[in-house]
């Protein structure tokens, strides 16, 4: 605004930090779709540091963290069988392959959009006006902490170093390692990319070696006795229960959790559509490998028994089964810590963007902090808000059952937004067609739609049905569904919120919520809600157009407005 005083007009082409920007041309339809929302960067202000090579390795780095490390014993739990263990994985990957493909045919509509699931959200369902802004926004600030990979990374680290993993220390290198991590991110987008890019490289290493040492194994002639003895009667012991075998589903989603990854930094891409279609598939189908032979690995040197009960350190009991108490189980879960490391740094990557973008659209307070790339060309504010969350999570819980809770718990809205951007992409469709927009580069088959949406209902009621034993007899030791309970409660928190600032306020205030199109000196753009007097809505409406752009000066003053607190 031209004063620091609300109460003062908009001078039309003199809003504080709003500079003119590139007139690249871009597809019509990416323009003409929807004009709520983030404002489309034609040119992006955080660069093009982003390759082929980069998609592939923040997608592995993403999806290859803690989870095939930590979650086997967790999850054969849940089915009850090695047999149907390795079909979950198999299915977790078709549901991941059925879900990247709807990612792929967003991204060919909004090339320019970085954000992933905040920008495609926003174009889906345009009305009630800022709604889905709105609750995505509120839940990915709520639920945006790392702390439970951090924690299980410190524990690595720990075992490496052949220390006792003991709460507070194991907290305080997680809070440590946490904030290296985020360091890397706020002062280089090129460098923390590459070293990204290098420890995806390790990792995918590791479980190479993993995948051999397994089929070594099972060849014979090394410690384990019987490395055939899981696979007798492999789906002996099958659970029917369905909380158990959601709960499994979840966290095998949870492993490949991480192949849309790169779709959050779609407009660092210099091609950004072609190089989606080639490289996002190939990412999960080399992640989807590798996790298939290393849970091979683990039930062919591991008795089941021991995995079911192994917590979060499967992978460590696999190097202790195999060499012992020997310098290459240490070294080895040195490499683990490095997976749990890269893929640490590939979140804060991804998650940074989407809160950025949720911060663009105007309905987080001070939307040039999340918007500006100052001071070194990074989205510094969403890189703190991750950090602080983060931060809080890994010191406030009580030890024991946080990580299986926190997994969980961030699955469930997850969820729901997974099952509303399936649904949302018919609507767009319909859209498409009615303004004429020539077909997409690439068209989702509605029969992958309907799995997709039949997966998401799948893991949004089963997890409700009570485990065998009790309803304390969930992978937690508290009641059942609370993570179910918790996740409802925060998107009933974003529809609080939501009414509050959208709805009842404005109008108790006499005002009508519009977007004012801001652009900043580092080439970014944002929208803010103002607030505009309901006397003075037609004189606004006539000096700017629908995304919040000013219009060329015209004899009439432009409206008051007052800054949304």
């Amino acid at each position: 605004m031209g004063s620091n005083d609300d109460n003062k007009f908009v001078d039309e082409k003199h809003v504080v930090g709003i500079e003119n920007v590139s007139d690249d041309s871009l597809p019509s339809y990416e323009d003409a779709a929807v004009t709520d929302g983030a404002p489309v960067e034609k040119v992006s202000p955080l660069g093009y540091h982003v390759d082929w090579v980069s998609v592939i390795f923040l997608n592995v780095s993403k999806m290859i963290g803690t989870g095939v490390f930590t979650t086997p014993g967790s999850i054969l739990v849940g089915v009850g069988s090695i047999g149907l263990s390795l079909i979950f994985w198999v299915i977790g990957y078709a549901f991941a392959g059925a879900l990247l493909a709807v990612y792929l045919e967003y991204s060919s509509y909004f090339p320019h959009r970085s954000g992933a699931d905040v920008a495609y959200l926003e174009k889906a369902y345009p009305r009630p006006r800022f709604l889905m802004p709105t609750a995505f926004a509120v839940q990915s600030v709520l639920l945006s902490f790392s702390s439970s990979n951090a924690i299980v990374l410190a524990r690595y680290i720990l075992v490496a170093a052949g220390v006792e993993a003991k709460t507070w220390n194991v907290r305080g290198l997680a809070v440590g390692a946490y904030t290296v991590i985020i360091l890397i991110g706020i002062l280089s987008t090129k460098w923390s990319l590459r070293l990204s890019n290098a420890i995806g490289i390790v990792k995918v290493a590791t479980l190479v070696f993993i995948a051999i040492t397994g089929l070594v194994v099972l060849g014979g002639h090394t410690r384990v006795e019987d490395p055939h003895a899981n696979f007798r009667n492999a789906f002996a012991g099958t659970s029917s229960n369905g909380n158990g075998l959601a709960t499994a589903l979840v966290k095998v989603n949870f492993a490949y959790s991480g192949f849309e990854n790169a779709f959050a930094v779609m407009n660092e891409i210099k091609n950004p559509v072609k190089t989606m279609k080639r490289y996002a598939p190939i990412s999960l189908t080399v992640v989807f490998i590798l996790y298939f032979f290393a849970n091979i690995a683990y039930f062919a040197a591991i008795p089941k028994e021991s995995i079911r009960t192994s917590k979060e350190l499967t992978a460590s009991l696999f190097f202790t089964a195999v060499f012992g108490n020997t310098r290459a189980v240490t070294a080895l879960s040195a490499l683990v810590a490095v997976s749990s490391f890269g893929n640490l740094l590939a979140v804060v990557i991804g998650s940074s963007r989407i809160i950025r973008e949720c911060g663009r659209q105007g309905v987080l307070p001070f939307p040039r902090f999340w918007a500006s790339t100052r001071p070194f060309n990074t989205p510094l504010g969403p890189y703190l808000l991750k950090w602080t969350f983060t931060v809080i999570v890994i010191l406030a819980p009580p030890a024991g059952d946080a990580f299986n809770f926190i997994v969980n718990l961030q699955s469930y809205p997850e969820n729901v937004f997974k099952f509303l951007l399936t649904l949302g992409l018919w609507f767009v469709r319909k859209r498409r067609i009615a303004i004429g927009a020539p077909r997409g580069e690439f068209i989702a088959w509605n029969v992958v739609l309907v799995f997709t949406m039949a997966v998401n209902v799948y893991l949004l009621v089963l997890p409700w049905v009570p485990p065998e034993g009790g309803i304390y007899a969930g992978d937690v030791s508290f009641f059942y569904a609370t993570y179910c309970i918790v996740g409802l409660a925060f998107l009933a928190v974003s529809g609080i919120f939501y009414w509050v600032y959208i709805i009842f306020l404005p109008k108790r205030g006499g005002y009508t919520l519009r977007q004012l199109l801001e652009r900043l000196p580092d080439g970014a753009q944002a929208n803010r809600l103002v607030k505009v007097p309901n006397d003075q809505l037609a004189d606004w409406d006539a000096t700017h157009d629908e995304h919040g752009d000013v219009i060329e000066p015209k004899n009439t003053p432009p409206a008051t407005v007052q800054e949304k607190e």
